[in-house]
């Protein structure tokens, strides 16, 4: 049975568009919804080019409460019926309770070896610690920031001279090849990392 898979982006949708484009022909999933924080998302329009249905839910006139603009959230994303759930640079930190609700079922793609550099500027945080690699982490999501389970690496040499910019560059084209890799595998129920 083919899996139903809802993404959440918060800006271009650069990853969204890789995981979208693979899940074509004999590929076990077909995306249903990509959601946004942001209304003015640059994805959600490359969404909809693909004819792929999408929603927005502006998390600022919800202030601290995390809770109800998830709640708000919950609304398009259980109306499609997911079977998998992406964050595909999906800029929010989730409560528990929504974690939960899709635990086992949630994945994430995280620009650092993981767990190496949990949470953000993690190009720079490689390149001020004298790294010699970096590269990026698809993991499950749990209630702790980018910590579940590791469902895929990828690994980039990190030159000399190199700038948060251009490490940020090499490490994105491997992210979209780890994250449809690790979707594909996932959607066909296994949960061997994925190495690239």
């Amino acid at each position: 049975m083919t899996k139903r898979v809802a993404i959440l982006i918060s800006g271009g949708g650069s990853n969204m568009v890789a995981l979208c484009e693979s899940m074509v022909g004999d590929h076990p999933a077909r995306p249903v919804l990509v959601a946004s924080n942001d209304a003015a998302a640059g994805g959600l329009a490359k969404a909809a080019a693909m004819g792929i249905p999408t929603a927005s839910v502006d998390h600022r006139p919800f202030g601290t409460d995390r809770a109800a603009f998830e709640a708000e959230l919950l609304t398009p994303i259980l109306a499609a019926e997911p079977d998998i759930l992406c964050l595909a640079g999906f800029m929010r930190v989730l409560t528990p309770g929504f974690v939960g609700r899709f635990a086992g079922r949630m994945l994430n793609i995280h620009p650092s070896l993981l767990p190496k550099y949990p949470g953000l500027h993690t190009h720079r945080r490689a390149l001020e610690a004298g790294d010699t690699e970096a590269g990026c982490t698809v993991h499950e999501v749990t209630p702790v920031l980018d910590d579940g389970p590791i469902l895929g690496q990828a690994r980039v040499p990190v030159l000399a001279g190199d700038t948060e910019a251009s490490l940020a560059a090499r490490v994105l084209v491997q992210e979209h090849h780890l994250y449809p890799a690790v979707l594909r595998r996932f959607a066909e129920g296994d949960r061997r990392p994925v190495i690239l």
